[in-house]
């Protein structure tokens, strides 16, 4: 008998380094960056139904328009391998939307490795990871899970060994800053000269830093001092994970949840219990050695 219905849980990534780089002649800019994936996640529920070139989709925790990630990735698989059978998407949202945690990418991912397994296409990774491409430049990172260099708009991605012996302390302080500002935000502070870059480890050491001493990593996010400044509550959150004893504490993505890293599990949960008296979503997490529970 053939699988008619797949669970599958959509993770959350870190942006554990995130330099931006200038505009491109493209309008759009590079990056240099580290991804991880972590335990948070979104969970759905993938079914194949009766009526053809159907696509059903709800969701359980957020409102989301008809056109989105989920049923972008829907549509592109089927123009890539013609599969018509209906499809139902059932996805239950944990990520906090415009946190930086490529919640709606990692959607898309999962729905594509959903549908490779229903329609029994047997897909690489590397076909899905382009099909991904067309609905977002994170979600080919999320097809492979784990940890990355990731570079170009996103969609250059070098595997590289994860980190499970840290625990996470996740806090979303309430802002939602959408990604054209954070990259405006950012392009004004780098005209303005204020954007330090000389301490910042080159592209071609990230793998080795990140093997080592968290302490010692030397890691930055370009959008978050420009975001501190105008969300102050930003810097409260990173401040006080910092404070907690994390040894490392930045924001994700272009914003706004902030993270810290810490070496003790202890710690961690001491720190988010402090979290949770301050802000309303802290979450406790695990970084994950693979990029796909299912």
């Amino acid at each position: 008998m053939s699988i008619q219905q797949i669970d599958i849980f959509a993770p959350a990534k870190l942006n554990l380094h995130l330099r931006v780089l200038a505009p491109r002649p493209d309008g759009f800019h590079g990056i240099e960056s580290i991804f991880q994936s972590i335990s948070l996640s979104d969970k759905l529920r993938v079914s194949l139904t009766d009526v053809q070139g159907s696509c059903d989709f709800a969701c359980r925790g957020m409102d989301l328009p008809p056109d989105n990630t989920v049923t972008r990735a829907v549509r592109y698989f089927r123009e890539e391998t013609g599969f018509t059978a209906g499809v139902r998407v059932d996805l239950e949202k944990r990520i906090p939307s415009g946190a930086g945690l490529g919640g709606g990418s990692s959607d898309a991912a999962s729905v594509l490795i959903a549908l490779d397994s229903l329609a029994g296409t047997g897909l690489s990774q590397a076909s899905l990871a382009e099909i991904g491409s067309r609905v977002g430049s994170d979600v080919p990172f999320f097809i492979y899970g784990g940890a990355a260099v990731v570079t170009g708009r996103g969609e250059l991605i070098s595997p590289i060994r994860s980190r499970t012996d840290l625990f996470g302390v996740l806090i979303w302080p309430g802002v939602h800053s959408s990604t054209p500002e954070g990259y405006r935000l950012v392009d004004e502070w780098s005209s303005a000269g204020r954007a330090d870059l000389s301490s910042v480890p080159p592209l071609s050491e990230l793998p080795s830093r990140y093997a080592g001493s968290p302490e010692s990593w030397g890691f930055l996010n370009s959008f978050t001092a420009p975001l501190e400044e105008r969300y102050p509550v930003i810097r409260e959150a990173r401040e006080l994970l910092l404070s907690a004893g994390a040894a490392v504490a930045d924001m994700s993505g272009s914003g706004s949840s902030v993270y810290g890293l810490f070496n003790d599990a202890r710690e961690a949960r001491d720190a988010w219990t402090t979290a949770s008296c301050r802000f309303e979503k802290s979450f406790q997490f695990l970084l994950l050695a693979s990029g796909r529970m299912q």
